[in-house]
């Protein structure tokens, strides 16, 4: 399965690179931020930072345009993420039915009740987490208006972030942009998985804490003695 993966991830980063001089590498980024919002397996970030290493290297393509329209493709897939989630829920998304993809979900329900803007934002930057909580949130009938404001946010924070892995992996090995390429996606994977262990922590941590919290007054109520009158 990661030999697959590899693979994928080599031929798509190498088609890229083929189209990085041409126009056409504006709408395929929009298209591959717009799929990855529900689509998890195809991973953009791995694109963006494919383009912005190139961009510093070759000076194509313009780096500005592929920020521009990768924030506005991931702002779509989060729409449209929500609107699956609020149409058939997520029982039925084929991803979201294993035990991991269970865990997310009953994550993001928690979540979403209690901190619903912060965990959309962290949501963006964990591997299934972000397709988790928008779904959920669609799902679970979060205001529309208030997710819309809020993934806008975290789309220009997330293609910011993507850009920004690219850059210093360009900055260090700008002589070889296969490898710097190669680094750049290797650390924004792992930089996935690291945010996905501290939200996780801090999550489970807040919400033993609202637990405890809650727990706290029944248990005072039920050691009160019942009054004669």
């Amino acid at each position: 399965m990661l030999e697959l993966i590899s693979t994928v991830l080599s031929a798509t980063e190498a088609w890229i690179l083929a189209m990085a001089a041409s126009p056409w590498i504006y709408p395929a980024m929009f298209a591959f931020a717009t799929i990855d919002g529900f689509f998890p397996p195809l991973p953009s970030e791995s694109v963006v930072i494919t383009l912005t290493v190139s961009a510093h290297s070759t000076g194509t393509p313009w780096m500005w345009l592929v920020l521009l329209t990768a924030a506005a493709g991931a702002w779509v897939g989060d729409q449209i993420a929500y609107q699956i989630g609020r149409m058939i829920g997520t029982e039925r998304v084929p991803f979201l039915r294993g035990p991991r993809g269970r865990r997310a979900v009953a994550w993001a329900e928690r979540a979403l009740t209690r901190r619903g803007a912060s965990f959309i934002l962290a949501a963006r930057y964990v591997p299934i987490g972000r397709v988790a909580v928008n779904m959920t949130a669609g799902a679970v009938g979060y205001p529309r208006r208030r997710f819309a404001g809020i993934a806008a946010i975290a789309a220009v924070m997330w293609a910011l972030y993507s850009a920004g892995i690219g850059l210093v992996a360009a900055q260090w090995l700008g002589h070889e942009p296969l490898l710097a390429i190669a680094i750049g996606v290797v650390f924004g994977v792992a930089m996935g998985f690291v945010v996905d262990k501290v939200v996780g922590w801090f999550s489970e941590r807040h919400l033993d804490k609202k637990e405890a919290e809650a727990a706290e007054p029944a248990a005072e109520r039920a050691t009160v003695p019942p009054s004669d009158g």
